[in-house]
């Protein structure tokens, strides 16, 4: 492991498709559109909450009511965002340990930045220094803006830096950060598909990433 850890949020730290679930079937079950899969939802997860309902709704932002669905999504995920959502097993055990022997770390994440922050205070602020997500003026995941931006707030170059993701999206985003990424295989993800998409190295448990150091 090097220095520094550039963490996705949804998928990788977080366990949060049933919250997200829920609240997709909640705008399309309001607005009387066909409600989706727990594994729908789980494939179309992984470049922000606007390509999530995108995906969701019939005929996506070309149909007329996406804007109203997309609000109505909205505001029931900030208020149901946290209902069942929580840090995967050993997760918190882990980054307590890498935060003590001296890695520092950043969150990077499509969702928005509210949102972002709110996750980041609740379960992460004693470990994780800090937490980017979608605002305006940096383009979102797999470009490499926010990457590049939580470097530079962590004081990191590509040389001591790893990236930790659970989709071909972040396989991606390493990629075109000139990172190295490590892919987790509790996320949203399965194995055969991050292959497909070009990942190499996989983590199986995040008590894994302790054992790389010893």
């Amino acid at each position: 492991m090097t220095k520094n850890i550039i963490w996705d949020l949804d998928g990788t730290l977080l366990d949060s498709l049933q919250d997200l679930h829920l609240a997709v079937n909640h705008a399309l079950r309001t607005y009387a559109m066909p409600e989706r899969t727990y594994d729908e939802v789980r494939q179309f997860v992984g470049n922000g909450v606007r390509r999530l309902m995108a995906l969701s709704v019939p005929q996506g932002e070309d149909n007329p009511q996406f804007d109203d669905v997309f609000s109505c999504f909205k505001a029931y995920y900030v208020e149901h965002c946290q209902d069942h959502t929580a840090p995967y097993p050993g997760i918190l055990a882990t980054l307590k340990e890498l935060h003590a022997r001296g890695h520092r770390m950043a969150i990077v994440s499509n969702k928005l930045q509210d949102g972002v922050t709110e996750l980041h205070q609740r379960f992460f602020t004693d470990v994780i220094d800090i937490a980017v997500g979608e605002r305006e003026g940096v383009r979102r995941k797999p470009h490499a803006d926010m990457v590049l931006l939580a470097m530079q707030q962590l004081g990191a170059t590509i040389y001591d830096t790893v990236y930790i993701g659970d989709s071909e999206v972040d396989v991606a985003t390493a990629h075109n950060a000139s990172l190295p990424c490590l892919s987790v295989l509790w996320g949203f993800r399965d194995e055969a598909l991050l292959r497909k998409h070009g990942a190499t190295l996989f983590v199986h448990r995040p008590e894994e990433l302790l054992c790389e150091e010893e």
